[in-house]
Parts: C-alpha cells; structure tokens; sequence
C-alpha cells in the first residue's frame, strides 16, 4: 500500500489563525494534530496534537510547570483561552523544522518510520509541488497495516 491510498483529507490551518481555532478544530474534528499550511497549500507545519496544546499554554508555565501549582482551579481550567489574539503563526518557531510530509507512493513503512522518527501521529502527503493532497493519521496507518498483515489465527 501507499499513502495516497491511506491519505484522508483534513482541516488546516494558516499561520494567520488564532491559536483557539487551531485548539477548538482539533477537538471538534478530532484530530490527532493539525496541518498548518500557506497561501499555496503547501504544508509549513505539521503539529501533533501535544504541539497544538502547546501553542495555548503560557510559555512561562512550559518552562516551569510548577508555576502552574500557584493557579486556582477555576482559573487552571480556563488557561486555553489565555491566548486571546494570538496566532498560530505568533507561537511557531522562528526556525521550524520541516514538515513531516511524504509523497503520494510512499510505502506504510516509509509512513510509520516518519511517525516515529518525529514522535507524529500525523503526516502530511503532498504532490510534487508540495501542495497538500491529504494526511496519514496514526490510526489510518495502523488499521491499513493490521489489514495488511498476515493473519493472527495460524
């Protein structure tokens, strides 16, 4: 099998969006991570799903999360709305590193040695042009290989 023939399509996000969008269409679609792309289509980022809630946590709570103990509960419970006007393109890294991305024929061990090379349950497919033609979830790959595997019952 190939990735094309796993891919599915999925909701994306522009670096322009708040970070709530991102958080709100991950959770709503549920998504094991979101895909952020430019003008073009083309994948900037791929962000698994502990990326997409870091992008809503203060960094000052990141970087010593015992300062999270210090918070009440009630307003622990709200810290995902703190981001306010930020934008996805605001918490990105200046220097991100390159999208875990395939191509369309790529093999499902070509899929799951990314996945697990980038800690991804996500990977972006993309054509020749590097312009998203769909994803491979964790849970695609893993179905299609369970499928494909030879049978439990000997």
């Amino acid at each position: 099998m190939q990735a094309h023939e796993i891919a599915i399509s999925l909701p994306t996000i522009r670096v322009g969006d708040p970070v709530a969008k991102a958080v709100r269409l991950m959770v709503v679609k549920r998504l094991p991570g979101i895909i952020v792309v430019d003008d073009a289509g083309r994948p900037i980022a791929v962000l698994p799903g502990t990326q997409v809630l870091r992008l809503a946590i203060p960094s000052s709570y990141q970087s010593d999360p015992a300062l999270a103990r210090t918070i009440d509960e009630v307003h622990a419970d709200l810290f995902w709305q703190v981001p306010g006007s930020r934008t996805v393109g605001d918490c990105l890294p200046a220097q991100s590193a390159k999208p875990a991305s395939v191509r369309p024929d790529a093999t499902l061990l070509e899929i799951a040695a990314l996945m697990a090379h980038r800690h991804s349950p996500l990977v972006a497919v993309v054509d020749a042009k590097r312009t998203l033609v769909g994803a491979v979830t964790l849970e695609r790959l893993l179905a299609s290989l369970a499928v494909a595997g030879p049978d439990d019952d000997q």
